[in-house]
């Protein structure tokens, strides 16, 4: 197996980058943000320790299911999330 082909040594030009201002920033390539990415977000308060996830089998109905699904993968981390949000409010 080969090494990875990285370096400790930044290539960025820092003093540059600490030289510029905000009117030198190029956000051009960047998009708005728009209320509807914000009500697609996900709020994440801190790093939780890694846990052991087990299989279970749930019965959800079939509509909240297919809402999840629709909503691209990753689906079963966020519903998990969503989970572990209800337990820690209700602790």
């Amino acid at each position: 197996m080969k090494e990875p082909n990285t370096s400790n040594k930044s290539q960025t030009d820092w003093q540059r980058v600490d030289a510029m201002t905000d009117e030198d920033i190029d956000f051009s390539d960047c998009p708005e943000i728009t209320p509807e990415m914000f009500a697609n977000s996900v709020v994440r308060r801190g790093l939780k320790p890694v846990t052991k996830k087990v299989q279970v089998t749930l019965r959800v109905d079939s509509d909240v299911l297919d809402w999840f699904k629709a909503r691209g993968h990753g689906y079963q981390t966020q519903i998990n999330t969503l989970l572990r949000a209800y337990m820690e409010a209700h602790e």
